[in-house]
């Protein structure tokens, strides 16, 4: 007999918006060391933060005084014109602090309607804008554009404002680019959108501690939403070889790096640091994996738990039962659709509803969804109750949002990286990681505690994933305590 390896597959997305973004800067070579992402908390050291105050335009500000070319001074161009206006004075000021030569602000500006007639079409970085739905940064005459009538209003529908600052401000990363010496005419595409992802972060850093004239950012629902954003414009098709942004979990990772580490952090990524990250991680399918699912079934959760056996093994192995969570836990609130109980060491499994969450998406998907559907979406879960059990089996506490949620989204985040390693069975496929920051984003189950606690920041809950996958064990176990 011969056992068949199984892995996750991810799910194809309609890519409607896939070009947003594409190809929109032009750039750089600059090749300083990489550098790990700070590990400190950005809620530990800018006090100035808030996680439930106001997000989006500040009431009462007066517009700023930009125009762009074909503008129709609507709410649109009056949102992304404010955009560039507390993006001009940031980087005005920051960009000395960081980069060498004197910094040439973005003067030129152009506003058009996607779904306008040809006829009133303009001319932007040498191409017309009939049916462009973008927004981009133009090399050839250092301007920026976008579309005022489809993308601008979508973005706005399913992300709030703060998205569309988002939005431009990657944009205006690519202005950075070139002036800094970030990178050059040979530099991959991937390593420019990953720079600008990393300089939007930095300044969304900035709009959070207050100091942006006509936006405010809080660091839940706020935070959330771009993020969600980021996600929602990724590579949404690992095997293409025109992708040009990254996974979901690269983009939010480089926005995460600027978020954290400023602007020198920025400096960091390059081709080998992308590699780097990358390591054994699943970057392209394998023949016949784009459409595999691996079924969510008691028989694949136990072939799983056996991998998790080996990668975290305990003194005293959990039982696992699969007839649903586990009832009446002494001072334990079961959850949904995973549960664990410390006292009875067993994880109790629902397993027709953990399957609902790993099944792809039914119909029609909203090009501009940050939902990434998929096997992994469920099986992280599992796994995440299953480290619970390897910290129950530790000594370490299980409950408490801020530590035993954020250490088992983290410890999940290893995991993950060894079943992503050649000999792993199951083995992880492109898009999973995907799949677990999308799970990450929305419900967080897999960063919560024992009782199903988790942090209100999807950022948070992210970021201590990301540190268990790039960093390992030891990060977790001191970064969580």
């Amino acid at each position: 007999m011969s056992t068949q390896r199984r892995r996750w597959g991810a799910v194809a997305v309609l890519a409607l918006f896939g070009a947003v973004l594409a190809g929109c800067g032009k750039g750089v070579d600059g090749p300083p060391a990489p550098k790990a992402p700070s590990a400190e908390t950005v809620w530990e050291v800018a006090g100035s933060m808030t996680a439930t105050g106001p997000n989006g335009p500040r009431k009462g500000v007066p517009d700023a005084p930009l125009q762009a070319i074909n503008g129709d001074g609507g709410k649109y161009d009056k949102l992304a014109l404010n955009s560039i206006s507390d993006l001009q004075e940031f980087w005005t000021a920051a960009y000395p602090k960081n980069f060498p030569g004197t910094f040439t602000p973005v003067s030129i500006f152009d506003s058009w309607d996607a779904a306008a007639p040809r006829k009133q079409a303009i001319q932007f970085c040498g191409e017309s804008t009939y049916h462009v739905v973008n927004a981009a940064y133009c090399s050839l005459d250092h301007t920026i554009g976008w579309d005022r009538g489809v993308l601008l209003p979508a973005v706005v529908a399913k992300f709030g404002e703060m998205a569309v600052v988002m939005v431009l401000a990657h944009e205006y990363g690519h202005a950075i680019q070139g002036q800094a010496r970030l990178a050059g005419m040979r530099t991959p595409t991937l390593v420019l959108e990953q720079q600008a992802d990393c300089l939007a972060g930095v300044f969304l850093r900035h709009v959070a501690e207050g100091d942006s004239a006509h936006f405010t950012l809080n660091t839940t629902d706020g935070l959330n939403a771009v993020l969600g954003a980021t996600v929602a414009i990724r590579d949404q098709d690992p095997s293409d070889p025109k992708n040009a942004h990254g996974s979901a979990f690269e983009r939010v990772t480089a926005v995460q790096i600027g978020y954290s580490d400023g602007a020198q952090g920025c400096k960091s990524i390059t081709t080998q640091q992308i590699a780097q990250r990358r390591g054994t991680l699943p970057v392209s399918f394998q023949p016949g994996e784009e459409f595999a699912q691996l079924p969510v079934t008691a028989e694949s959760l136990n072939s799983l738990s056996q991998a998790l056996s080996t990668i975290f093994p305990t003194s005293r192995k959990p039982q696992f039962d699969y007839a649903g969570v586990v009832k009446n836990c002494s001072n334990v609130t079961a959850t949904e659709p995973v549960s664990y109980c410390p006292t009875a060491n067993k994880i109790g499994t629902d397993v027709p509803a953990l399957a609902k969450r790993g099944a792809p998406a039914n119909g029609e998907e909203d090009p501009l969804s940050a939902a990434v559907n998929g096997d992994y979406n469920a099986f992280v879960i599992f796994v995440s109750r299953y480290v619970l059990a390897v910290q129950n089996d530790r000594k370490l506490g299980l409950t408490g949002a801020e530590t035993a949620g954020l250490r088992t989204a983290c410890l999940s985040g290893v995991v993950t990286t060894k079943l992503s390693e050649p000999r792993s069975d199951p083995r992880l496929s492109a898009g999973d990681l995907d799949e677990a920051v999308s799970e990450l984003l929305s419900e967080g189950l897999a960063a919560s505690d024992v009782n199903g606690k988790v942090v209100p920041s999807g950022y948070q809950r992210v970021e201590a994933f990301r540190t268990g996958v790039l960093e390992g064990e030891q990060a977790c176990l001191s970064r969580y305590k």
